[in-house]
C-alpha cells in the first residue's frame, strides 16, 4: 500500500520583539562617538553637502549655489527625485531616512572652475579661453616659491641607503644586486632572509663571494648597522676603533648578549675573568649602541590633541565643567530655504526641501544632544575624582563606567561613547576622559583604593630598594600588604610589568 503524504499549511499570528535602530539613532551615536576633529570634519562636509544647512559665522558669504537672484534649489528638477518616489511621481511617507541629492549640472561645475582660476585666463575677447602667458609664468613662479619654503621631507631609509650606494664604485651586475640587497631590508635595517635565499630570488648569477663582498660594502653604510642579518652582528658592526672597551664588547656581545641581558654578571666574570667593574663599563658603552638603526627612519604624524572640555571652579568652590566648542560652527536652518518650502513651489522641489531641511535638523539636534551627555557624564566623572583635582593622583578613586552610567541615567555604552577619544583640560594637566576610570581593591581597613595608587605605591618602594638585594615579587607582597594593601602575587608581577619594571634578578647592581 503507497504511503501517502500529507502537508498541513497552518496560518496564524506570531508575535517577536525585534530592536531597530532608526537613522536618526544610529546618527546620533556616531556623532556622540566623534572626536572632536572628526566632529568639526563632519559639519564642515555637511555645511558643503546641505543646501539646508548654514554656519552663522558665515552669514555674510555667498555659497555656491545661490546667486543675485537667490538660491537655486533645482538647476535639472529631474536631479532632484528622490529615491523614495515611484514611478507614478508619489512619495512614500514612510521613507524617514533622508537622501542627499547631487543638484549641481556639469555646466555649473565648469563656471566654478573657471571663477576659481579666473586669475589664469585672459579677460579680452582676444585670448578667450586660452591661458595667459604671463599669469601661468606667475602662478608657476609662485608655485616654485612655495615649494622652497615648505619643510623637505625626510628621506626613507630606503632612499637614504640608494643615495649612498649611488657612489659606490662597483660593477654594474653588481651595484644591480646591491640596490636589491638593500631592497630586502626591513624597517629595522636587517636582512630578511638568508644571504642564499635572497640570491636564490634574485635570479640572475652571482657568486657566494660575490654576494658576500656586496653585503659588507653595504654594511658599511650609514647608519652603521644595517645590513646585519640579526641583533649581535648589528651591534658588531657599530663598533669602531675609536669605540672603548672594544674588545670586552666584541666578546660580550657575540658569546654573553643573553647573559647581559639577564643581568648575570657573575655568570659573566667566571667565562670571561673580567671583572664586575669593567663588565660594568663595557655595559654602559652598549647601552648607547642602536639594535634597530632603520626605525629612525620612521616618521610618525603627532595628532596635536585638543580639549573637549576644561574644568574649574566656581564662585562656590565646585570643580564645574565646561564645554570647548569656541571653533565649532554655530548651526542654523537656512532661512532662504524654509521661506521656499512655505512658498509656492512645485512638489517635486518642495519634497526635496523637506529631505535637506530635515536632515539638517536631525544633525543640529545630534550635535546638541552629543554636547548635553558629554557634559553631564564628565561632570559625573569629576565630581567623583575631586580628590584628585585637589591632591593628585594618590587620591584618585575607583570608578567604573556603569556607576556614571546609573547616575546620568544611560546605558554603560552610551558611556563609553561618550568618553571615547575626549580630553579634559584640568589644572594637573590634560587627561582623556577614559584614565579617570579604573578598578581597585579594598584595604584592611576597608577602604577602597584605585589601581593607580596601588602603581604608585608600588614604584615608590621599588624606587627606595636597596638594589644590591632587590626586592622579589613575594617580598612587594609583603611590603604592599604591610601597608594595607593586600594582593595576590600575579597581581605585583602584572602591575610591575605594566610599570615597566624588570625583575628583581634584573634590577640588581652589583
Amino acid at each position: 500500500m503507497p504511503l501517502q503524504l500529507s502537508q498541513h499549511v497552518r496560518m496564524g499570528q506570531h508575535q517577536s520583539q525585534q530592536m531597530k535602530l532608526a537613522p536618526r539613532m544610529i546618527q546620533s551615536m556616531e556623532i556622540l562617538q566623534m572626536q572632536r576633529e572628526e566632529l568639526e570634519e563632519r559639519i564642515e562636509q555637511e555645511i558643503e553637502e546641505n543646501v539646508a544647512l548654514e554656519d552663522e559665522g558665515r552669514e555674510g558669504e555667498v555659497t555656491e549655489s545661490e546667486d543675485a537672484t537667490g538660491p537655486d534649489v533645482t538647476a535639472d528638477p529631474s536631479e532632484a527625485k528622490t529615491e523614495s518616489e515611484s514611478e507614478s511621481g508619489e512619495v512614500d511617507r514612510e521613507q524617514d531616512e533622508p537622501v542627499v541629492d547631487d543638484v549641481s549640472s556639469d555646466d555649473d561645475d565648469v563656471e566654478r572652475l573657471k571663477e576659481a582660476y579666473s586669475d589664469l585666463w585672459e579677460d579680452n575677447a582676444h585670448s578667450a579661453g586660452k591661458p595667459s602667458v604671463n599669469r601661468v609664468q606667475d602662478a608657476g613662479e609662485r608655485y616654485l616659491d612655495t615649494m622652497a619654503n615648505m619643510t623637505a621631507r625626510e628621506p626613507s631609509l630606503l632612499e637614504f641607503l640608494l643615495e649612498q650606494w649611488g657612489v659606490v664604485e662597483l660593477d654594474e651586475p653588481l651595484r644591480a644586486f646591491g640596490e636589491y640587497l638593500i631592497g630586502n631590508l626591513d624597517h629595522n635595517g636587517r636582512l630578511q632572509s638568508t644571504l642564499a635565499e635572497v640570491v636564490q630570488v634574485y635570479g640572475r648569477q652571482v657568486t657566494t663571494e660575490e654576494s658576500l663582498d656586496v653585503l659588507r660594502l653595504i654594511q658599511q653604510l650609514e647608519p652603521r648597522g644595517v645590513g646585519a642579518r640579526d641583533v649581535r652582528e648589528c651591534l658588531l658592526l657599530q663598533l669602531t676603533e675609536a669605540t672603548p672597551f672594544r674588545d670586552v664588547l666584541t666578546t660580550l656581545i657575540s658569546s654573553h648578549l643573553d647573559e647581559l641581558g639577564g643581568n648575570r654578571l657573575p655568570v659573566i666574570q667566571r667565562k670571561t675573568g673580567y671583572s664586575i667593574e669593567l663588565i660594568k663599563a663595557a655595559r654602559e658603552i652598549l647601552l648607547h649602541l642602536d639594535p634597530f638603526p632603520g626605525r629612525r627612519f620612521e616618521h610618525e604624524v603627532t595628532r596635536r590633541v585638543k580639549a573637549d572640555l576644561t574644568v574649574g571652579r566656581d564662585e562656590g568652590g565646585r570643580w564645574l565643567v565646561q564645554l570647548e566648542d569656541e571653533r565649532q560652527p554655530r548651526l542654523r536652518l537656512s532661512r532662504q530655504y524654509m521661506e521656499m518650502l512655505s512658498g509656492g513651489v512645485d512638489r517635486q522641489t518642495r519634497d526635496y526641501l523637506k529631505k535637506k531641511l530635515e536632515s539638517a535638523r536631525w544633525l543640529m539636534e545630534a550635535i546638541e544632544q552629543r554636547a548635553n551627555t558629554v557634559k553631564r557624564v564628565a561632570q559625573v566623572i569629576i565630581d567623583r575624582q575631586t580628590g584628585f583635582l585637589e591632591d593628585g593622583p594618590e587620591a584618585i578613586v575607583p570608578l567604573k563606567m556603569q556607576q556614571v552610567a546609573d547616575v546620568v541615567e544611560v546605558h554603560v555604552t552610551t558611556v563609553s561613547r561618550a568618553v571615547d577619544g575626549k580630553w579634559i583640560q584640568t589644572p594637573r594637566g590634560l587627561f582623556s576622559l577614559k584614565s579617570f576610570f579604573g578598578g581597585g581593591t579594598t584595604t584592611a581597613d576597608g577602604e577602597d583604593v584605585a589601581w593607580e595608587i596601588i602603581r604608585l605605591k608600588m614604584k615608590e618602594i621599588i624606587d627606595n630598594e636597596d638594589k644590591s638585594r632587590p626586592l622579589s615579587d613575594d617580598a612587594l607582597v609583603d611590603a604592599l600588604g604591610a601597608q594595607g594593601f593586600e594582593l595576590a602575587r600575579r597581581t605585583v608581577t602584572k602591575y610591575r610589568k605594566k610599570l615597566g619594571i624588570p625583575s628583581s634578578r634584573q634590577r640588581r647592581e652589583y
